[in-house]
């Protein structure tokens, strides 16, 4: 029995609600099945700050007496999330991976844990995150190898997705926090356009970047549960009100005809890995005529600069209290990103915040041609040690501009470690990005 129910912890999301719904398994067999995978990997991989195994049993035994009453359930109801460990949670605590902030217990939860709760979710645990969501390495190792970095700040987040210890668990991305640890745990990391999933209740560290993601291991997974936390907040000056944008519905359809994908190389390719570049030449191959090599203009070289501006100077700002409370008590990293946040003009900062716009409108071209802009999501595979989370050079022009990017886990590097691949789409356009993604994913798998 022991074995079955660690098989649970194989199966998609997707698959274990469809299992849910039709009773061949409850919210607290599954829970259990995940829970005893935690047990089993967790003393090695480390990738949860806070677990309390009875108040996610009590969690899943509530929603199992709800269905059993006949009462509507929401979306994910019985299926386990993790959370990162900047989300406030009123019965579990948020401690920002700072020791400043050590026992720090919330009175309310975060908006999207609220949305959790109603679409039935249990909260299975808090996920580590680096030193306040920033490059401080945390105690989380890489599934596949344990003496390589599982990548940041969202690390706890992909690695436990990655070991099969929770179906979906929630990031945020302010460089490339999503996406990279995705790429480099071998997982789907869903960054959605910036603004569609409110972060009233979580750690503020840049307002203009700052986004909530997904993880998952299939595309539809990760699409169901940016699906359930869109929405409008009034708390979060970067929501509007829009109806639901029925991620899975769109991600699960075909697409209307076959999609062309540009492949851009960024500003980042000089520091690309060789087994990267020919991975892709591979993946480029493959799509024939459905992929075309695509040029940006020089002018997006500017883009990296002006995302470290925004982000240092907001990071000097948002976290000002830790440095003013202990700046000795910080990781190096968090503190001379403060110090360097607090050089910064507020000429140079409002001129960076500029080119948001001015760089994004330099993509019109390209989406108005392709489906999507295919990249690597990373320069390679994990970067062996544990002294840094890897560089996000592949993913801050996109968190700069707001767009949405979706990592798959369709490479494979020199020692047979996991490269995403990532896809770019329109701003808004997050649906027909994933169903994009879900239809590369599908023809690289045919034809493999």
């Amino acid at each position: 029995m022991s074995n079955g129910m660690l098989d649970l912890c194989d199966l998609t999301a997707l698959a274990a609600r469809e299992r849910l719904a039709n009773g061949a398994i409850s919210a607290v067999e599954l829970t259990t099945a995940y829970l005893r995978r935690v047990a089993a990997r967790d003393q090695a991989v480390q990738a949860w700050a806070h677990l309390d195994p009875p108040y996610a049993l009590s969690q899943a035994e509530a929603l199992d007496a709800h269905r059993r009453a006949g009462r509507p359930v929401g979306p994910l109801h019985g299926l386990p999330v993790g959370l990162k460990d900047i989300v406030d949670t009123r019965d579990l605590p948020t401690e920002n991976g700072n020791a400043m902030d050590s026992g720090r217990q919330p009175t309310q939860d975060a908006w999207l844990v609220a949305r959790l709760r109603a679409a039935g979710a249990v909260v299975l645990g808090k996920t580590v995150t680096t030193e306040c969501a920033y490059l401080a390495p945390s105690k989380t190792r890489n599934p596949h190898d344990l003496e390589r970095t599982p990548g940041g700040s969202s690390s706890g987040s992909a690695a436990a997705v990655a070991s099969g210890m929770v179906p979906l668990a929630i990031g945020t991305q302010t460089g490339g926090s999503v996406i990279r640890p995705a790429s480099f745990c071998g997982v789907v990391g869903f960054k959605p356009t910036f603004g569609l999933i409110p972060r009233s209740g979580v750690l503020r560290t840049s307002r203009h970047l700052d986004t909530v993601g997904t993880f998952g291991r299939a595309v539809e997974d990760a699409a169901l549960l940016a699906d359930v936390l869109a929405g409008y907040d009034p708390a979060d000056p970067d929501t509007v009100p829009a109806p639901p944008p029925r991620l899975l519905d769109t991600a699960l359809s075909q697409p209307p005809v076959t999609p062309q994908l540009a492949f851009i190389k960024t500003p980042a390719w000089s520091g690309v890995e060789a087994d990267c570049t020919e991975g892709f030449a591979e993946l480029v191959a493959a799509l024939g005529e459905r992929c075309d090599e695509f040029d940006l203009p020089a002018i997006f070289a500017e883009g990296a600069t002006a995302h470290r501006r925004i982000m240092m100077a907001e990071i000097a700002h948002n976290l000002r209290h830790y440095y003013d409370r202990g700046a000795a008590r910080l990781a190096d990293e968090t503190r001379a990103a403060i110090e360097e946040g607090r050089s910064i003009t507020a000429t140079d900062y409002l001129s960076a915040l500029d080119w948001r716009d001015t760089l994004y409108a330099g993509l019109d071209e390209v989406f108005d041609r392709y489906d999507a802009i295919v990249t690597p999501a990373a320069p390679g595979q994990a970067p062996a040690g544990l002294r840094s989370t890897g560089s996000a050079s592949f993913n801050v022009l996109w968190s700069l501009l707001g767009t949405p990017a979706v990592t798959l886990p369709l490479l494979t590097g020199a020692n047979g470690l996991p490269v995403g691949v990532q896809l770019i789409g329109r701003r808004g356009n997050d649906g027909r990005l994933l169903r994009t993604a879900r239809w590369l994913a599908a023809t690289l798998t045919a034809g493999a």
